[in-house]
């Protein structure tokens, strides 16, 4: 397997920043990007193995997916 940096914010939390107010769930640290390391066969799988934790339904976007060398 391969590893990955995966970049991921959250567009609720960052909307809501930008107007002053706070997610009632997330901290608002979400607003900037968190890196992860992942570990999947191609850029695609660490995609998918990330969208599934963080899911776009719930404000979750990445922003990058790049291979560690």
């Amino acid at each position: 397997m391969a590893k990955f940096e995966v970049g991921i914010y959250n567009e609720q939390v960052r909307q809501l920043a930008r107007e002053g107010r706070r997610h009632k769930d997330l901290s608002g640290d979400w607003a900037d990007v968190h890196y992860y390391d992942v570990e999947a066969d191609d850029i695609d799988g660490a995609r998918h193995k990330m969208m599934r934790k963080y899911p776009a339904e719930r404000g979750y976007v990445i922003e990058s997916v790049d291979p560690k060398y």
